[in-house]
């Protein structure tokens, strides 16, 4: 049974004055008013990372009608908003109230994509749940214990009476998320089924505020995004009636125009595009299927057992390529490698731009045909397999090119971005193509086969520091400490968010688990995926964090990837794992 808010308050006065330790006394559940209490794990001082708490409200105080979590994509929209409205509490009334992180509320706020998390929750009956952290007032490392109740007792029911009840939402905001959340979900499924790739709305805004801010830019200079006459697709959503747009077909899609056009802009916004926009982001219609994945070259990579040898043959000194190991990848090496990897996955799309491309990996020329034969060149150049992983393997390509006209031959769509705006110019692409033909020859090496297996060695996907026999932790969205190893994932563009590193950080512990019953990566990425899908994301850890949020399976498997001390084989045949 659950402890009074009282008895709460009664020991923290009691507890004023004494060391910082007393406050382990406070642990255990908490029973107010109108919600219960959790506090999970208290810290150590007042300058360590600060404790998990939960507020658990009942449903019929949190009072949330059906319609606002009336299936996953709905839930979701809502989770987000709450979490925003609990940050928004936090920030409002909450401040320094001692040493270090004292009477610190924080809870993990969602960016402008909209993602399943951990940080709210709503359940099936109505209950919301709301993991956060609490920096416990100190002074030097003395208990405030007044200050403690201030935070405890009156800022945290504050917060919960003004977020996660519905009375006190915008019931026209709480529409906006929802809604919209589940016309992307329809938007995207809906694109699939007719053949596309993507689709991008009429009134779309694109660019971002700057590299490291992803609010949608404002002002006179923004071009809303009209779609050309020829892709426009219409698409009558569940809540919004009817959007036009832009529809990407399956295929070869090229983007071109010049310099400072928007080419780029349109791509990242595709990459992002797997993922739901929040409400006002400008991008809440741009859509891309959720198998598409974004290719760049990575040099200094770590590469273990891939076969680039669609792409890579004939190294000098005989090394072979159709198990490709090295500690320091080229551009070219590390691009193929990123693609196989994909492809091994299941990537239905490839998402690349020339700028953050290896260009000997792109195309080679007539003249550097001339001087170096195809003989002496390991490399076959991307232009002469993007047809085959279509023809082949179904899997399409968008590609921003402002450099390269021979691509016009392999194009099924060419959009051009002139000041923003999209011009369908296939037709003169084509017209281009054959009133100047390519004087290069293609050096397309056959067929394009699926990507062999591989298995992952358990023992090589080391958690242990140390005399520490698990030691993970996370730098913002870019890199994981496992054991020993440090991994850099700058390069694996669809992370977008910090906590999504966080859960794919403690998801290589599940890798780890389930690699041990002899599965190939893929099959094991997987395995932690239908775990993931089943028990939510509290399936990857022993604890309730209240900062994980989903991320897909290209991403764990990029981690995976770049994890140096990893090791495979590649097995004849391997039994799936078993949860």
């Amino acid at each position: 049974m659950p402890r009074t808010s009282s008895e709460l308050d009664e020991l923290l006065r009691r507890s004023d004055g004494r060391g910082y330790r007393a406050y382990r006394d406070i642990r255990g559940r908490w029973q107010f008013h109108h919600f219960t209490l959790h506090v999970d794990h208290v810290q150590g001082d007042p300058f360590a990372s600060p404790s998990r708490v939960r507020v658990r409200v009942d449903p019929a105080v949190a009072a949330l009608p059906g319609w606002a979590y009336e299936g996953r994509s709905r839930r979701v929209g809502l989770e987000n908003l709450l979490a925003r409205q609990f940050a928004r509490g936090a920030a409002s009334g909450c401040g320094r109230r001692g040493s270090g992180k004292s009477g610190l509320v924080e809870i993990d706020t969602p960016g402008q994509e909209v993602l399943s998390a951990t940080a709210t929750r709503v359940e099936d009956t109505g209950l919301v749940e709301a993991r956060f952290l609490v920096g416990l007032p100190a002074a030097g490392r003395r208990v405030l214990g007044r200050e403690a109740w201030a935070v405890l007792g009156e800022e945290v029911p504050r917060i919960v009476e003004a977020a996660l009840s519905f009375p006190a939402l915008d019931e026209a905001a709480v529409r906006r998320a929802v809604e919209t959340n589940e016309d992307a979900e329809f938007l995207r499924a809906e694109m699939v089924r007719r053949g596309c790739i993507a689709f991008v709305a009429d009134g779309s805004v694109l660019p971002r505020r700057s590299g490291v801010d992803e609010r949608p830019l404002s002002g006179e200079a923004v071009v809303p995004f009209q779609s050309p006459e020829s892709l426009r697709e219409t698409i009558t959503l569940p809540n919004a009636g009817e959007v036009r747009g832009m529809a990407v077909p399956a295929g070869v899609t090229l983007i071109v125009g010049g310099g400072f056009h928007g080419k780029s802009t349109l791509l990242e916004a595709l990459k992002r595009g797997v993922y739901n926009h929040r409400p006002g982001d400008g991008r809440e219609r741009v859509v891309t299927d959720s198998d598409a994945v974004a290719i760049r070259a990575e040099d200094g990579r770590r590469v273990e057992g891939a076969d680039i040898s669609p792409f890579i043959r004939n190294l000098p000194f005989g090394r072979g390529t159709e198990f490709f190991r090295t500690e320091n990848a080229s551009g070219s090496t590390s691009q193929a490698a990123n693609i196989v990897e994909a492809l091994e996955l299941g990537a239905r799309a490839l998402l690349v731009d020339e700028d953050t491309a290896a260009t000997n990996f792109m195309i080679r020329d007539r003249r550097m045909q001339q001087l170096i034969s195809a003989e002496k060149e390991p490399i076959t150049p991307f232009i002469d397999r993007v047809r085959a992983l279509h023809r082949d393997l179904g899997v399409s390509t968008v590609l921003v090119i402002g450099g390269c006209g021979d691509y016009f031959d392999e194009a099924d769509t060419v959009i051009a971005m002139e000041n923003y705006a999209p011009a369908d110019v296939t037709a003169r692409a084509k017209a281009i193509a054959a009133e100047m033909r390519a004087e290069r020859e293609s050096e397309d090496g056959g067929g394009f086969g699926e990507s062999p297996a591989r298995r992952p060695d358990p023992d090589s996907i080391d958690p242990r520091r140390g005399r520490r026999e698990v030691s993970v932790k996370t730098r913002g969205w870019d890199t994981i400490c496992f054991g020993e190893e440090t991994m850099d994932l700058s390069s694996v563009e669809q992370i977008v968010d910090a906590s999504q590193t966080r859960a794919i950080a403690d998801a290589l512990l599940r890798v780890r688990e389930f690699a041990r019953a002899g599965g190939t990566v893929a099959e094991v990425v997987d395995a932690v995926m239908e775990g993931v899908a089943a028990d939510g994301l509290d399936f990857l850890g022993g604890r309730k964090s209240g900062g994980y949020a989903e991320f897909r399976r290209y991403e764990l498997a990029a981690a995976l990837n770049r994890l140096r001390s990893l090791r495979a084989e590649r097995p004849s045949s391997v039994g799936a794992p078993r949860r």
